[in-house]
């Protein structure tokens, strides 16, 4: 069969499936050779699952055989970021402390995704533990921006929107404490979605941030992201925060706004996440966007959410402070990495020292320390209880700017993707890139990045969207309208004005 078929959206592959004129062991096949084939270059997988998802293909076609009725993602190939669990497959949440750990379960989502008919065909790369913006901060080395190899492909989830930006992988599984899914979809020109805190489950993802981290879909497509998250998504009595209320009507929604009317649509620009501070090319493409929302019907308004500039420093001590408490647990003694100290005796203390020395990186190093002296007793409620109190003020921002608008929307990052190098050194600077998707972690609301065009660097931006608690069908009804306008005015999709990467 044509290695085309990698370039089709994960619907369409579905449909080719369902309709029996491909198998899923064609259509595994075909990602699989072209991760072989681009996977030098990117290094987007820290591990690929061939056997088994070959395996799981085959049991897929199958189910189709045997008439079983099957969703419509049934057959279509995924990459997981590697901090989610899976069973028989190393997970290593990027980092040594974990290198050769295999789990024994599933994590919730992972069990969805395979009882839905979906073959797993590896573990993409990220910052370690989640903590980063770019990738660079992964045990197992940089992961490359497909559309220029000198930049990083966003993070913490720079694996996953690479892989599915360089045509690896038409679906990815992301996670989200900060902006992990929106910011590499933005830099990436891809589509990422954070869910409504707790509308998809935790169990099984290694936890970083507890109140903050939420697992979402990676896709080419707004109608391939209602899909996926349609899959995933749901009541699970294992996640003590996961929300006992239907998913909703993603996919419906998408579909009605993919017919490009948003006629009585209100939407909210956020004053604080405009202006000064965003890359000229990111400002532009975002007023077109506005622009082309307005000819479909939509009203907009400039809506202020007066407490959002002080989002990224209560989550630099919320995030830190709940990481260190989660992290406590990797400690050489029953699972990953054990170093013994070269010299002395051999104390629990002094072996639980050697291995976070060996196997933790200096990002998470450096949120530890953080978290643990935000933490410590004197400084517990200057520093950890100030910062729910302004959590609270974001999230009353929220419910305010709700109150008057559908949806709230924001260019997704100040910046185009950087070249490596040009922030690691300065943490401050990296933390910036957050700033617009820090806010929508702290209140619990869901989340879509989508492109919204290339910058005058001729890199892709990307556009957000901000929706209330539970509604998150509302992200798909504007977002689905937005790319096919923006589609219209470029000629098709933007992913398919990437540079070329053909594993040479």
């Amino acid at each position: 069969m044509s290695n085309d078929v990698v370039r089709l959206s994960a619907a369409d592959q579905g449909a080719l499936f369902a309709s029996g004129e491909v198998s899923s062991v064609e259509l595994t096949r075909a990602h699989l050779d072209r991760i072989e084939l681009v996977e030098p270059q990117l290094n987007a997988f820290i591990t690929v699952s061939a056997e088994a998802a070959m395996q799981q293909a085959a049991d897929a076609d199958a189910r189709r055989a045997a008439g079983e009725v099957l969703g419509p993602l049934a057959g279509v190939p995924i990459a997981v970021k590697d901090i989610v669990v899976t069973d028989g497959i190393q997970t290593t949440a990027g980092s040594k402390i974990l290198e050769n750990w295999v789990p024994p379960y599933d994590a919730t989502i992972v069990e969805k995704i395979k009882a839905a008919g979906l073959p797993i065909l590896g573990k993409t790369n990220l910052d370690e533990f989640a903590m980063g913006s770019s990738t660079e901060h992964s045990a197992y080395g940089n992961t490359r921006n497909p559309w220029d190899l000198d930049r990083i492909p966003g993070g913490s989830g720079g694996g996953s929107a690479a892989a599915v930006g360089a045509y690896e992988a038409p679906l990815a599984i992301g996670t989200d404490t900060g902006g992990s899914i929106r910011q590499p979809a933005s830099v990436t020109g891809t589509v990422g979605v954070k869910p409504t805190y707790g509308g998809v489950s935790r169990y099984g993802l290694i936890a970083m941030a507890s109140s903050l981290d939420q697992a979402g879909p990676v896709t080419r497509t707004v109608l391939d992201s209602a899909l996926l998250h349609e899959v995933i998504g749901g009541y699970d009595h294992r996640d003590s925060t996961s929300l006992d209320a239907p998913v909703g009507e993603l996919v419906a929604a998408a579909r009605s706004g993919a017919a490009g009317d948003l006629r009585g649509v209100r939407i909210g620009v956020v004053k604080e996440l405009t202006g000064e501070g965003y890359q000229d090319g990111v400002a532009s493409s975002f007023n077109q966007a506005l622009d082309l929302l307005r000819t479909a019907g939509a009203e907009i308004r400039e809506v202020s959410c007066p407490n959002f500039p002080l989002a990224l420093s209560a989550y630099y001590l919320i995030m830190p402070s709940e990481a260190s408490s989660n992290l406590a647990k990797f400690d050489g003694m029953r699972f990953g990495l054990r170093v013994e100290p070269e010299s002395g005796p051999v104390t629990a203390e002094r072996v639980m020292a050697a291995t976070r020395g060996a196997g933790f990186g200096d990002e998470v190093k450096r949120r530890i320390i953080l978290g643990t002296y935000a933490l410590s007793a004197g400084y517990y409620d200057a520093y950890y209880g100030s910062a729910q109190k302004v959590r609270t003020l974001i999230q009353r921002d929220f419910l305010a700017a709700f109150g008057d608008v559908d949806v709230l929307v924001s260019p997704t990052a100040p910046t185009t993707a950087f070249k490596f190098g040009e922030k690691l050194d300065d943490p401050l600077a990296m933390y910036l890139n957050d700033v617009a998707t820090i806010p929508a972690n702290l209140a619990g609301v869901p989340g879509m990045s989508l492109p919204s065009g290339l910058s005058d660097d001729g890199l892709p931006v990307g556009f957000q969207i901000l929706a209330p608690v539970k509604a998150d069908d509302r992200l798909y009804r504007v977002g689905a309208a937005l790319e096919v306008l923006l589609e219209d005015s470029w000629g098709g999709p933007l992913l398919a004005k990437a540079p070329a990467l053909e594993g040479k």
